[in-house]
């Protein structure tokens, strides 16, 4: 058979293997979405809120005070938050109304004048709308009552991200021991540090899209508040929660605000505050995501559209929420897996905590020291250099038998008619 038809085959079955792999792990995960979405969720709250449990444990507050320290702060704060933007939100509706009934009537206007309808033609529009409600009642009655059970099933999963937020909090290391232990014993320890870089990478991912959504938020509300649109702290807010799904979801809810601006306040409005969510986005893009994120978790646009499109497709809005997370975790566990430098590194030397631990440390330094050491320092290892028959530390090698210091750094080692020769980059090695 010839080797090109036999690779083929080989690559096509693994090929078949896979996707079929991934087929059933979708399917699986489309029957439990009650149950992945939920824990998805407290995930990633456990990844924005583990550092400050983990601070207190530091200064000797045991781990079930912290733990619960810390979640009554972030339920004090969001519901602190939540309660502050429905306040607003009621306060500023009835001068919402005022300008949307003042624009319907601006509207109203240009139809007649502008485009000659007459009153009767408009009112016969307007009964059509309302004769349309009328013929589709029962699906919307059928519509708000899955918007219901949509709501209870909201609930439910909430509930369930906070009872799994508080033993991801309290024993999150203890719940990856014991599912590290399916991993075969001989690659364990990779499995392990490959899982600790990719929930660093979560850690530093989720920080730094939280500062990303603060400032997203506050320099829409300014645009919004200098304009004068109304209800600026809920539009704020939902700026705020759209800025988690990268570059999609901010864009999105802007345009809600720029909507409002051009209902409440005119055109004009809406392009001066079209103006202030593009510069904001540049500031996001250019400045902000660089230097938060850095090159630990820097993905590729074009990654990140097409996870959040499938994610958004696959699992909604949820989806769309989890999808560049998870695009971040795989990807630091990936290279870690790939890494020749993590060969060495213990599980517990990784920090979680620390944006370095996203991923293994640069070797191309190493790599071109190895290219130049050429094939003379085949044989053995260096930390500054290579030896043939033993192991060299700053340049210095051992043979079998003997080992010599020499002031350029190179060593000569007998053993029978055989030399063992170490030299550190750019020293001269000679063996007999």
């Amino acid at each position: 058979m010839p080797r090109l038809l036999r690779v083929s085959a080989a690559l096509s079955w693994r090929f078949v293997a896979v996707v079929a792999a991934l087929y059933v792990v979708g399917i699986v995960v489309s029957y439990l979405t009650t149950i992945v979405i939920p824990a998805g969720v407290a995930l990633l709250l456990a990844a924005l809120l583990s550092p400050a449990v983990s601070q207190l444990v530091r200064i000797g507050v045991p781990r079930g005070l912290a733990t619960g320290l810390v979640l009554i702060g972030g339920i004090a704060v969001v519901g602190g938050v939540l309660t502050f933007v429905i306040t607003e939100f009621s306060n500023g509706l009835p001068e919402l109304q005022k300008q949307v009934s003042a624009s319907l009537d601006t509207i109203r206007g240009w139809l007649r004048d502008g485009l000659h309808l007459s009153d009767l033609q408009l009112q016969q529009y307007l009964d059509r709308v309302l004769q349309t409600v009328k013929e589709n009642q029962a699906e919307i009655t059928s519509g708000a009552l899955t918007t219901a059970a949509t709501v209870g099933e909201l609930l439910t999963g909430l509930l369930l991200a906070l009872f799994t937020l508080i033993f991801f909090l309290h024993d999150g290391d203890g719940i990856w021991r014991f599912l590290i232990r399916a991993v075969p014993a001989d690659v364990r320890d990779r499995a392990d540090v490959a899982g600790r870089r990719g929930f660093a990478s979560l850690v530093s991912y989720v920080r730094a899209t939280a500062l990303v959504a603060v400032v997203d938020a506050v320099g829409v509300g300014i645009g919004l508040w200098i304009v004068g649109v109304p209800l600026v702290v809920p539009l704020s807010a939902l700026v705020f929660l759209g800025a988690f799904i990268p570059i999609v979801g901010a864009v999105i809810t802007g345009a809600v605000s720029v909507l409002v601006a051009l209902v409440a306040e005119g055109p004009v409005a809406a392009l001066i505050v079209l103006a202030v969510l593009i510069g904001v986005m540049q500031l996001e893009s250019h400045v902000l995501q660089p230097l938060l994120l850095g090159r630990a978790v820097k993905l590729h646009p074009l990654a990140v559209v097409l996870a959040i499109t499938a994610g958004l497709v696959v699992g909604g809005i949820a989806g769309a929420l989890l999808s560049v997370p998870l695009l971040a975790v795989l990807n630091s566990g990936i290279r870690s897996l790939l890494s020749d430098s993590d060969r060495a590194v213990r599980p517990r030397e990784v920090d979680v905590h620390e944006p370095q631990e996203t991923g293994p440390p640069d070797t191309g330094g190493e790599r071109v020291g190895d290219l130049e050491d050429g094939p003379g320092a085949a044989g053995g290892t260096a930390s500054g250099g290579t030896a043939s028959g033993g192991t060299t530390s700053g340049g210095t090698a051992s043979g079998s038998a003997a080992a010599q210091d020499a002031a350029g750094g190179s060593a000569t080692g007998k053993h029978g008619k055989h030399g063992a020769t170490g030299a550190g980059p750019g020293d001269a090695a000679q063996g007999d």
